[in-house]
C-alpha cells in the first residue's frame, strides 16, 4: 500500500517541472506528509508554507467573509473555500481540500513550465489515494 510520503513523491515525479507537493493537517497546521527536490526547501520553509496554506483555507478573514455569507444567505456556516490556484514569479501553487477529510489539505507546487491543467489533474487523481490515509 502506498504511504502518504510515496503519492508526493509520485506527484512531484509526474508533473514536468514540479518541485514539491505536501498534506497539510488545517487543524493543527502540521506536515503530515512531504516531498521536494528543492534544496531549499527547508524544514522551516516548509512549516512556513503549511501555515499560510492554512491561513488562505481557513484563517481570520476567510471565516468572517464565510460567516457573512452564510448569514445573508440564511444557511448554516460551512468552510466554502475548496480549491486555490497561486501564482508567483517563478511558481504555480495548486492546493485542494481532499474529499471526505476537510482537515486535509494537498498542496502542488511547480515551476512556471508546467502545464497548468497537467498540475490539476495530478493533484485531483492524487486525491483519492490521499484520503484514506489521513486523519
Amino acid at each position: 500500500m502506498e504511504t502518504l510520503n510515496d503519492i508526493c513523491e509520485g506527484i512531484v515525479a509526474e508533473v514536468n517541472d514540479g518541485l514539491g507537493a505536501a498534506v497539510v493537517d488545517l487543524d493543527s497546521g502540521l506536515l503530515l506528509s512531504v516531498a521536494h527536490n528543492v534544496p531549499y526547501f527547508t524544514q522551516s520553509y516548509l512549516d512556513a508554507v503549511a501555515a499560510a496554506a492554512v491561513d488562505m483555507f481557513r484563517g481570520k478573514t476567510v471565516n468572517t467573509v464565510e460567516k457573512l455569507i452564510a448569514s445573508q444567505r440564511g444557511t448554516e456556516l460551512k468552510q466554502l473555500v475548496q480549491e486555490v490556484q497561486m501564482t508567483t514569479e517563478k511558481t504555480f501553487h495548486f492546493m485542494s481540500i481532499v474529499p471526505g477529510k476537510p482537515n486535509a489539505l494537498m498542496v502542488l507546487i511547480t515551476g512556471k513550465k508546467a502545464n497548468l491543467g497537467m498540475g490539476w489533474a495530478a493533484l485531483r487523481s492524487a486525491l483519492p489515494k490521499v484520503a484514506p490515509l489521513c486523519p
